[in-house]
């Protein structure tokens, strides 16, 4: 077997400020956004945990160009800092590195959070590190309280608001599992959703068997119809979910046999002649570049 082939040098360098040259534009209203007065609170607290990713140095003029880190380094420019831990990429392709992270997830944040805390750092660092206020962390060390394992393990490797664990913990663990299913089904994380959920969930699937509150301005009729139609929907999803990889593999199949279709002269010639409509539309789908 071939040795895989680092893509950066595996040892950071320190490299002053004035020498690194971004790649790109930070965008307008950087300083007063949430994410950049993270970033630069974690700094503060606690350094700089991950190193910038720049090229490797032009010997003509003496620079490295910035490749990902953007936020970072005006951060450290804000707080006055003079130089940076950087690693050197062995290449200079013109993607972002970001497109290669896997970021971290709500749940992965709250193990890290707990296991901070269990080492003895304070809350109060926490938040401060973390830009947030300390009530925000106390409810993310609390997140998967009341959570059965099975929906923690479909929630693993998404990000959601700390708010979705209030939401889901007043269910039963059947029903925790149902609503995360049909949350991530429909690639829907947000409270609101969850809590729509909740109120149609029926009394004997709640923890303290009494009805959520109901939803002002919605009749019992009305209540009931939408009860019914969120559990053909959830059916409906679980259907979709065991036909979807079948149904892609015919359309990418379908589009294929389209494409060579449209490629003989005489096939596109009787089409657009006889059946100008369906000309247009084999057309649009040859051209298409996703599934969506």
């Amino acid at each position: 077997m071939t040795a895989i082939a680092l893509g950066f040098v595996p040892e950071p360098i320190t490299v002053s400020l004035d020498r690194i040259l971004p790649s790109r534009k930070v965008p307008a209203g950087l300083a007063t956004s949430r994410k950049f007065r993270q970033v630069k609170s974690s700094i503060e607290e606690v350094g700089l945990i991950e190193p910038l990713s720049v090229a490797a140095l032009d010997a003509a003029s003496g620079h490295h160009l910035l490749l990902d880190g953007h936020v970072r380094l005006v951060a450290l420019q804000a707080l006055g800092h003079a130089s940076a831990s950087c690693l050197v990429a062995k290449d200079d392709e013109a993607y972002t590195y970001n497109n290669r992270i896997n970021r971290l997830s709500t749940v992965q944040e709250h193990f890290m959070i707990r296991r901070a805390i269990e080492r003895g750092v304070s809350q109060e660092r926490l938040a401060k590190a973390l830009g947030v206020d300390v009530s925000q962390i106390a409810k993310k060390v609390n997140l998967l309280e009341g959570i059965c394992p099975e929906a923690v393990e479909l929630f693993k490797d998404r990000q959601f608001s700390v708010e979705l664990g209030r939401v889901l913990r007043k269910m039963k663990p059947t029903r925790q599992v149902e609503c995360a299913e049909l949350m991530l089904s429909a690639n829907n994380l947000t409270v609101a959703y969850a809590e729509a959920l909740l109120v149609a969930t029926p009394a004997h699937a709640l923890v303290s068997d009494k009805r959520a509150r109901k939803i002002t301005g919605v009749t019992p009729d009305q209540m009931a119809r939408m009860e019914r139609e969120m559990a053909n929907l959830q059916g409906q999803y679980r259907l979709v979910e065991q036909s979807y990889g079948q149904d892609v593999l015919n359309l990418v199949l379908a589009k294929g046999y389209l494409i060579k279709l449209m490629e003989n002269a005489l096939v596109a010639k009787f089409l657009k002649a006889k059946h100008p409509d369906m000309h247009e539309q084999f057309v649009l789908i040859a051209a298409a570049v996703s599934l969506d």
